[in-house]
């Protein structure tokens, strides 16, 4: 979905930063935007000459792709100087960790462009049919959908414990599976060492929080819970680690937490405020506690929260393109929605996310009774609402709620 973006964007002088988890596509992608490339993670010469003379990785062919640009973080500035001193200045930047803030480092702002890359969608994946699109929910919310999915329980199962990483679709399950969990043990071990200007972080303490991640996908687990179950007998994680430890995994692009929504109520409750918690693909929360595809058909509880995880994804690379965030919302009473889909113009989708078809009618239960609780005068209503689910067939309702399979939904 990127590459028009990208490819528009290309057709401009300037920069754009390609930024996500290492083996979601960046490289694949920058490479074949590319009219040159150099690649800092492979080339140790590339990054002593960085230090040395950064405008020398600028010479190539336009537009010219530098990949795991954060080895160098001193070529930032020498793209900046370059698109403010060359009328066709091109560049790609691909960095799979956030440096440390730097004041030598200018923002970048009105000459670099970022685009964020995730792990596949079921629709870039090709296990989405793609007959509901999100996009045209948003343009058109009063005519009603239709369409199926073909995948199965078991077959979402296996996208589950697969996830959506390009390099892993065509390999046996197994094989994928042992990947994903040298992915997080490579990210403990390496990927956060290489972060500059940061403390020295236990790898084995790091992989217990992760794994406490994993356990908890999809929920709003709080930091001193989190310290609990990432602790190890006497060695107690203390609530300051827990959230260094967080911020670190984010800076690597291995979690993303999912903001809540704040909208005006007719009634005096209130909103909480708390994220829920979110590796950057529901793989790794299942490589985290060594839960096998067959085990989540076993274990329909961790199934639905592994679920609600894969839909956030999704609408999160869904909604991206047209400037839209995957929010949720919680308030004292108990109400709660899986999914606000917000949109720049203050327009946004109400969403539950139902493993099982056969919730049907107490998710949309929910959705109404949540929307009837909101001050019209200060908070427009939903443009739609929706419930994706792991079934098989999209409709609209009588009462207006579209249910859409996961197995059925596109950009």
């Amino acid at each position: 979905m990127i590459d028009t973006e990208l490819a528009e964007a290309l057709q401009y002088p300037g920069a754009v930063l390609l930024e996500g988890p290492r083996a979601c596509g960046k490289s694949a992608t920058g490479r074949h935007h590319a009219a040159s490339s150099i690649q800092l993670d492979t080339d140790p010469g590339a990054v002593t000459l960085a230090a040395l003379d950064p405008a020398r990785l600028l010479v190539g062919a336009r537009p010219r792709f530098i990949d795991e640009w954060q080895l160098a973080p001193q070529v930032w500035n020498s793209v900046r100087a370059a698109v403010d001193r060359e009328d066709d200045a091109s560049f790609i930047l691909a960095g799979s960790a956030v440096p440390a803030d730097d004041a030598t480092r200018h923002s970048g702002a009105g000459r670099m462009l970022r685009f964020k890359m995730r792990p596949m969608s079921l629709a870039e994946s090709g296990h989405s049919a793609g007959d509901v699109r999100l996009s045209e929910l948003l343009a058109t919310p009063a005519d009603p959908v239709s369409g199926a999915s073909d995948l199965t329980v078991p077959d979402l199962a296996e996208v589950l414990v697969r996830g959506g990483w390009p390099g892993l679709q065509t390999l046996p399950l197994r094989q994928a599976v042992n990947r994903l969990r040298s992915y997080l043990d490579d990210t403990a071990r390496i990927d956060l060492p290489r972060l500059e200007d940061e403390p020295r972080r236990d790898p084995d303490a790091v992989l217990r929080l992760v794994r406490a991640l994993g356990r908890s996908v999809a929920t709003e687990v709080s930091i001193a819970a989190l310290a609990r179950a990432a602790s190890a007998g006497d060695e107690r994680m203390t609530d300051a680690t827990v959230q260094s430890y967080l911020g670190a995994l984010s800076r690597v692009f291995a979690i993303e937490d999912q903001p809540s929504w704040g909208p005006h109520l007719r009634s005096r409750d209130r909103v909480r405020k708390a994220p829920r918690r979110h590796l950057i693909d529901p793989s790794l929360a299942a490589a985290a506690v060594g839960a096998g595809a067959d085990r989540l058909l076993t274990d329909l509880g961790y199934f639905g929260q592994l679920f609600e995880s894969l839909v956030v994804r999704d609408l999160r690379v869904y909604a991206e393109p047209l400037g839209g965030v995957v929010r949720h919302y919680r308030d004292s009473a108990g109400r709660e929605v899986d999914a606000i889909i917000e949109l720049p113009d203050g327009s946004w989708l109400a969403i539950e996310i139902k493993l099982a078809a056969s919730r049907e009618d107490s998710a949309a239960e929910s959705l109404l009774r949540f929307v009837s609780n909101l001050d019209a005068s200060r908070t427009p209503p939903p443009t739609a609402m929706i419930i994706i689910t792991g079934g098989q067939y999209a409709y609209t309702r009588a009462d207006g709620i579209h249910v859409v399979p996961i197995g059925a939904l596109a950009q």
